[in-house]
């Protein structure tokens, strides 16, 4: 089948490439010139593992290709926008600007045969006002919401753990409905799990996700915040309750919080558009937690100055981690380098270092200290913050990590450590909710 993707970022980009391994013929459109002729010579503009080689193969093929000039989709059956929806400055609403620009840019292009299928994260009601914008063409309007965990995008679209139709009633709807099912044929396929809904519901299904995952994240860090108090031991708490299949393991992992451009961004922008739909009550639990997972930076930063004796001045303190997670070079709101920036406003002589978002983070914050090799990074250190949880930094070897430093203090920000492994050798070792 013929594909155009409308905006190649992050979303957008591995899209192409997954739908081009799939044997579909797919043209990516951007406006930006230096994207597409990074994604054209299968370079992409940022880190995600395995992408690189989906595109390189995906155009040894010719099945792929990048432009700015989208009259480049005409023929194209199936349109999936996968722009932006960054949240407005000095609001918590989310900006629809570029979505309403892709959908604005194809309908010279559409005909009766077309599909547009929305990806991006939108506020509920926006694929209903664009529905009315291209019913003049004859298009048909889906929405086909987007699950990806950045480090596992490329797995995450060829093997979704499920595909949710947002469609309007009556023949169009199922027509559109089984287009994307010949889209989707291979991993149809492979039995996983398709779902078709309203339109609203098909917008909600991605915030309200991300909102589930943001409390449950804030829960366990309200616990660590009491364990704390009490002495007791969060990560233990959270294997003793995880235990209960209501509410397993996964996310009570306390620590530093979420950062990233989806989970912040989602949360707020569900709680903005609640309060225009009159609905602001039944998510009013959201503020306290991004309150919560705010809280915890701070927190991070006292538990540091407090290991070493009450004053970051003229101390080299050393951040393992500048991306917001593991195998990401995305800094979007990245706990690890809020953390830095408040050490060095406090004294504190800070040395950043990350497998893969140096640049990103260097370009975010100058005013930083960077270094690319973690060794030279830990020599001379009077502490350590693992700030983000890069295998490399879950396998560091106590006893030589000690012979590098000054200080032999380690704040674990992630909980990912063996306390005993690193108190054995001498070091003064904390962390987030444990005694």
């Amino acid at each position: 089948m013929k594909i155009s993707v409308i905006g190649c970022g992050y979303l957008g980009a591995v899209h192409a490439a997954a739908m081009a391994s799939l044997g579909h013929e797919v043209v990516g459109v951007d406006v930006d010139e230096g994207k597409v002729e990074a994604l054209s010579s299968g370079r992409p503009s940022f880190f995600e593992p395995g992408l690189g080689e989906l595109l390189v193969r995906a155009q040894d093929k010719g099945r792929l290709e990048f432009t700015t000039d989208v009259s480049r989709a005409a023929e194209a059956v199936v349109h999936f926008v996968c722009v932006g929806t960054p949240q407005k400055p000095g609001e918590f609403a989310a900006d629809v600007t570029y979505v309403d620009a892709a959908v604005e840019s194809l309908r010279p292009h559409l005909t009766r045969t077309s599909v547009v299928v929305g990806k991006s994260t939108v506020p509920v009601g926006t694929a209903d006002r664009l529905a009315k914008v291209i019913a003049e063409t004859g298009a048909t309007m889906m929405w086909n919401p987007e699950f990806l965990r950045e480090g596992h995008a490329v797995d995450d679209t060829l093997h979704p753990n499920r595909l949710v139709y947002g469609v309007t009633d009556g023949d169009a709807g199922h027509r559109a409905a089984a287009t994307l099912d010949e889209v989707y044929a291979t991993m149809l396929a492979e039995d996983t799990p398709r779902m078709i809904t309203d339109f609203a519901t098909a917008e909600l299904v991605k915030t309200a996700a991300n909102s589930f995952l943001a409390t449950k994240i804030s829960f366990i860090n309200a616990m660590a915040e009491l364990c704390e108090a009490s002495g007791a031991d969060v990560t233990q708490l959270a294997d003793a309750i995880g235990m209960d299949d209501r509410i397993g393991r996964k996310f009570l992992n306390a620590g530093l919080g979420f950062g990233g451009g989806c989970l912040p961004k989602d949360i707020r922008a569900f709680m903005a558009r609640a309060g225009e739909l009159g609905a602001d009550q039944a998510v009013a639990f959201l503020k306290e937690i991004d309150s919560i997972n705010m809280r915890r930076r701070v927190r991070m930063v006292d538990i540091a100055r407090d290991a070493l004796g009450g004053s970051f001045i003229g101390k080299k303190i050393t951040v393992l981690g500048a991306a917001f997670k593991p195998d990401s070079d995305d800094v979007r709101d990245s706990p690890a380098l809020a953390v830095a920036r408040l050490i060095a406003t406090q004294g504190g002589i800070v040395t950043v270092t990350d497998p893969q978002a140096i640049d990103n983070a260097q370009r975010a914050f100058p005013e930083l200290g960077y270094v690319t090799d973690t060794s030279e990074a830990l020599t001379g250190a009077d502490a350590v913050l693992l700030l983000t949880e890069w295998k490399e930094y879950r396998e560091l070897d106590p006893a030589a990590t000690a012979e590098l430093v000054v200080g032999k203090v380690l704040v674990d920000g992630r909980n990912v450590l063996t306390p005993e492994l690193w108190r054995g050798v001498g070091w003064t070792y904390r962390a987030l909710g444990r005694p």
